[in-house]
């Protein structure tokens, strides 16, 4: 699968691989993140992990759990490695938010986190979890994209008909 590259605009920090393999991802919403300075300063240093993050609402206010950015070495007043911290929505999307997780079991988790005009901003999808055999067909058919595209590039003497 090939790389992700940073829309135009954007400074990509860190992105949610296991986001699109876990879940069914539905509708995205781009927000903004309340930051420390020494927490701007690490994600300017790329040192962010998205790996099991996730939204949840709590009176009319979004907040974002699970995201690790690491803990700046010299920091006299530094921040928590782990912390919740709160998204700029607006209050619709807050409301689609909170709607979709309360009432259609669905999941708000974090996708990509990046700079656009020197702010910070994260995507939230709504996603549904996979069962284990969806899983297993998402294997099978990125397999079949990647013999094909092999195929493709290096013609038929790779499989054995050459």
């Amino acid at each position: 699968m090939p790389k992700e590259k940073a829309r135009p605009g954007e400074d990509l920090i860190a992105r949610n691989k296991r986001a699109s393999f876990d879940y069914d991802l539905h509708d995205r919403f781009e927000a903004g993140i309340v930051l420390k300075g020494s927490e701007v300063k690490m994600l300017r240093a790329g040192k962010a992990d998205l790996t099991d993050s996730f939204c949840t609402v709590q009176r009319g206010e979004a907040f974002l759990h699970g995201v690790s950015i690491a803990a700046m070495a010299g920091a006299a007043f530094g921040h928590v490695p782990k912390g919740a911290r709160k998204l700029l929505l607006h209050r619709r999307e807050i409301e689609r938010i909170d709607l979709s997780i309360g009432r259609e079991g669905m999941t708000a988790i974090a996708t990509r986190l990046y700079f656009k005009s020197g702010f910070a901003k994260v995507e939230i999808a709504l996603a549904r979890g996979k069962k284990i055999h969806d899983k297993r067909e998402a294997i099978r058919t990125q397999d079949a994209e990647r013999e094909a595209r092999a195929v493709v590039v290096h013609g038929q003497r790779w499989y054995g008909r050459g």
